[in-house]
This record gives C-alpha cells, structure tokens and sequence, in this order.
C-alpha cells in the first residue's frame, strides 16, 4: 500500500514544486505533510481513505513572503488539476477556503501558511521561547502533528528548528507529568483488590483498565516519545522499548478471571516501570517496593513514594505546586484538546500568577 505521506510527497514533487518555481522562481519556503491525518503519524491504512485523506502538503513561507501567498495560490488553483495518481485533490466538500493572518488554503490539498501560523493553530503559541506554563497547555496529540509527518524541502532550516525545539518536553515538565502519572496510580492502585474483595468485578475491571493507561502513559514519558490520541494509543504503545516486557503483564490485567490476578499482574507493570525511571537516571527516581495497602489484604506499588520524589526534583518551584501536569492529564475531551485557546485557559486557571504578570 502506498501511504499518505508518499503520496503527498509524490504530489509536492510532481505537481506542487514545478507550479511554485514557475510563479515565484525565487521563492525561499519549506513544504511537509504535518498537521492532523492518520498519514502523519505514519499509520494509515486502506481504511484511512475514506474521509479527509489525499494528497496533502502544508507550503510554510516567511512571513515577509506571505505577502506572495494570494499570487501563488491563485497559480495553484489555475494549474492543479483534478487528480493526481487517481486521488482527488480538489476537496470541495471541506470547506477548506480559508483567508486569515498568516493561512491561505483553498479547495485543494496545497496550502499556504507561515511557520507562526501553523503553530498557533496547533497549540495556540507564539514560536518562542515559551514556558513551562505553555508547555502544559501543548496535548501530546498536538504536538505530534508537528514532528511526525515528513518535511520535503526547508530552505533556510526554520521548519527543523522548530521541530528540534518541540521535540520532547522540558525537564521539569516531564517530571511533573511523570509524577502527575503516578500519583493518580497513588489514589486508585487498591481499589482494585477493594471492589474485587467486595463482589464488584466490573468495577475492578475498569479501575484495572485505567491504571493501565497511566502505566502505558508513564512507559511514553520514561522513553521520551509522545502519546497519540486513543485511535492510535495502544499501536504506538506497542512500538516502545518497554512493550517487550509491559504488554504481557497489561493484557493480563486487562484480561484476569480474578481481581488477585489483576492485582498482581498491575503491580509488576509499575515495579517494572518504576524500575525503568531509575536505569534511565530520571531525576528524582526511587527503587520500587510492592507492599501491603495499610492492613489490608491488597499488594501495591510504592507510587506515593515515587510521585513525591520525582515532584520533588523538579527545579521550577511553580510547577512543583501544581496539582496535575499537562492539560491531556487534566482533561481528555477533545473540544478542549483540539481548541488551544481553551486549553492555554484551562490551564491558566491553576498556574499561579508569575511575577511581572
């Protein structure tokens, strides 16, 4: 199967570059596939085709050089034709007509933006320095849309730079999230013995299922790799360092007859993991140690131990104060991850006032 992201660039290349040159020969500009799309992330299949797909290539100019961008995409819209390779690249029913400060697109899949304006469509920032507080505003998903994908030309660097500078978290931001992680393990690692001791084999599956996810969200931050949306979560997962050993003991968890077997399944996922965060020398790591919950008959991790040492390796005395960290471990509804205006207030809402503010 030919994927996405080779059709786009067969498409940059063939169709889209040669119109460029011809209309603005001297034109300085990158051109990648980023942004959202399965094909960006690279796990597009056939099934992938049959919404919002096709040939697709973000044209990112100076903002000096927008001042071209009417001229080059009425060249675009003249010369393009309907197709390309038996795809369409005229995707009228989006609604994809789009004017504004610094974004040309129309009804095709060449569009024209600068590197400003893409960014804030994507997390809602100005291309830097920024903060740790705008770091918490930045969904993993929304970043990834920006170093995923595939960059086909970048005159002058900008576009690498950018994607070098997203590229992972600041320390203390990992951290926060990391310890952010395991206290919600902390506040629900015995309710899995507790509901199971109690009859309820329903809700021990499903507090076991969301300790999973904070284990497979803890495994992402120890090995540096962002996490995609929940379509693709468990198949970026599996691709990680750590899913060798992690992904036997979760499907245990997720699939015990019995809440001891997914108790104790659970609790070698995070021994394991905690043990990771030490062999990875993350600041502020502590050795694991699975010990009865109080008196009570449930075999848990040490995760309040853990938290409050990575928390307290966190240099940035504003975010060691922080209850949670990022804004997609405080919320995972998509209108607030999708709209960065309303994750950047969200999170304004916990970040204290900073000096000079």
């Amino acid at each position: 199967m030919t994927t996405g992201l080779q059709l786009s660039r067969r498409f940059y290349e063939s169709l889209v570059a040669p119109i460029i040159a011809r209309a603005l020969p001297q034109l300085s500009y990158a051109a990648a596939r980023l942004g959202d799309g399965s094909e960006v992330l690279g796990f597009d299949t056939e099934m992938s085709a049959d919404h919002n797909y096709g040939p697709t290539v973000q044209i990112i100019l100076d903002a000096a050089d927008f001042a071209h961008a009417d001229v080059l995409m009425a060249a675009l819209d003249a010369q393009l034709p309907e197709r390309f390779e038996d795809w369409t690249i005229r995707y009228e029913s989006l609604g994809r007509h789009v004017r504004a400060d610094g974004w040309h697109t129309s009804d095709h899949g060449a569009e024209l933006m600068t590197l400003e304006a893409l960014l804030r469509r994507q997390v809602g920032a100005a291309l830097g320095p920024w903060s740790n507080a705008d770091w918490l505003s930045f969904p993993e998903q929304r970043l990834l849309t920006l170093i995923a994908g595939a960059v086909f030309r970048d005159d002058g660097g900008q576009l690498a730079d950018l994607r070098q500078r997203l590229d992972y978290f600041p320390r203390d931001v990992r951290l926060l999230r990391l310890a952010t992680e395991w206290d919600a393990i902390g506040e629900e690692r015995a309710f899995v013995g507790r509901t199971g001791e109690l009859g309820d084999a329903l809700g021990s599956r499903v507090i076991g299922s969301r300790l999973v996810e904070h284990l497979m969200r803890i495994a992402f931050l120890v090995e540096r790799r962002y996490a995609p949306y929940p379509k693709w979560f468990g198949t970026a997962f599996a691709r990680l360092d750590s899913a060798t050993v992690l992904l036997p003991l979760l499907a245990e968890a997720l699939e015990a007859a019995d809440w001891q077997q997914r108790e104790a399944a659970i609790a070698r996922a995070a021994e394991h993991l905690a043990q990771l965060q030490l062999e990875h020398g993350i600041p502020g790591a502590v050795p694991p140690r699975i010990a009865s919950y109080f008196t009570r008959p449930f075999q848990v991790i040490n995760a309040d131990a853990i938290a409050a040492g990575l928390r307290g390796a966190i240099a940035d005395p504003m975010l060691r104060q922080l209850p949670v960290g990022g804004i997609d471990q405080l919320t995972g509804m998509v209108p607030i991850l999708t709209a960065p205006e309303q994750a950047r207030r969200l999170v304004a809402a916990l970040v204290p006032d900073q000096p000079g503010e």
